[in-house]
């Protein structure tokens, strides 16, 4: 089968025929109908998170926002039949370790990177496999499209799970995104959804423009203000603060700005990852933050019992993933398409669904 393999830090990936997926007796195989371009990917092929224990080596398989049918399962395998379509959440886990067992599956103790580790291949290929089937394997309705499934990928879950579940949207409050890239239009996404007023920050007028089609009130253009926090709490009731932000981005300065953004008691939610530059250390206001009990959370992924809550949203109309979705592209122009993030001028979320 043909698939995109990585060649080592920075070097062209490139696309190769390679050996299909095994099944393994818990887990099954799926033929790849779409599959998000993340920035994720280009973090690896960059080289970043050696500070995390992950360590890429060549020969790798990236691709960890799939959508697919099923076309060969395990004899163990429960659950998932031959023809399903089904997606599967990028932080694989066991579904036996304490987390799991109290919902936090996202968080398992043996968790598994889809598409960063050697013996769980992503899917920038014709086909992907699926781990621990039953735990990991998420069907997918009838009537939503494999494009708009993979647009929510690690982006729009990661944003959803933050948003909705890691801190407290009520309606009414005041929500600032510091980063409009894909998963900081689906914070605003789901903040708006939830009830609550978003103001979007960018250095981008095109993702400005997007994030106001998604559900953001207010714009903030950071290369045209002095003060960032300051304009963002210009917005709210007293220029308090807002009662959450978040970093959709993952570089010091978009950290502090979140923090520094927040009324007393708020809430920051870290959903970005460094680069490194940042080696996965900010330095923040801990003073001020302990003074106004200004509260830190971080959002990895989603736990597979979320996936109904989204897809019933999606069929309300309550949110629309796809509206995010910025452009479809063929398996060949992936490496490319990675390549270019180094720019950060990507509006949206590229699908990969020509394989």
């Amino acid at each position: 089968m043909r698939a995109v393999v990585f060649q080592g830090p920075e070097e062209p990936m490139t696309v190769e025929d390679v050996d299909r997926p095994e099944c393994d007796d818990d887990g099954i195989v799926v033929e790849t109908e779409a599959c998000g371009v993340c920035r994720s990917d280009w973090h690896a092929w960059k080289g970043d998170w050696d500070w995390l224990g992950l360590m890429m080596t060549p020969g790798l398989i990236f691709g960890h926002e799939p959508c697919g049918t099923v076309v060969e399962v395990g004899e163990e395998v429960e659950s998932i039949r031959e023809g399903d379509r089904v997606t599967a959440p990028f932080n694989m886990s066991d579904g036996t370790c304490r987390h799991c067992m109290s919902g936090r599956a996202n968080i398992c103790e043996r968790s598994v990177p889809m598409g960063f580790l050697d013996f769980q291949p992503g899917a920038y290929a014709e086909e992907f496999p699926v781990r621990v089937a039953d735990q990991n394997a998420i069907t997918v309705p009838d009537g939503l499209d494999p494009v708009d499934i993979a647009g929510l990928g690690c982006r729009f879950a990661t944003a959803f799970h933050g948003v909705a579940h890691r801190v407290d949207v009520e309606p009414g409050d005041t929500v600032a995104v510091h980063g409009c890239g894909g998963v900081g239009l689906s914070a605003i996404m789901t903040a708006n959804a939830l009830g609550g007023r978003v103001i979007a920050v960018d250095l981008d007028d095109r993702s400005l423009e997007m994030a106001e089609q998604v559900g953001a009130e207010e714009t903030i253009n950071a290369t045209e203000v002095k003060d960032v926090p300051q304009t963002v709490k210009s917005f709210t009731p007293s220029s308090r603060g807002v009662e959450v932000s978040v970093d959709a981005l993952g570089i010091t300065e978009t950290c502090r700005n979140s923090v520094n953004s927040l009324c007393k008691g708020g809430q920051h939610l870290q959903i970005g990852m460094t680069t490194a530059d940042e080696g996965g250390e900010v330095p923040l206001p801990v003073d001020m933050m302990v003074q106004d009990e200004r509260e830190f959370y971080g959002s990895y992924g989603m736990p597979p019992h979320e996936y109904d809550e989204i897809f019933s949203m999606m069929e309300s109309g309550a949110i629309d993933p796809g509206q995010i979705v910025n452009e479809t592209i063929s398996l060949d122009e992936v490496p490319e398409k990675v390549a270019s993030m180094d720019e950060f001028d990507t509006v949206g979320i590229p699908v990969c669904n020509e394989f």
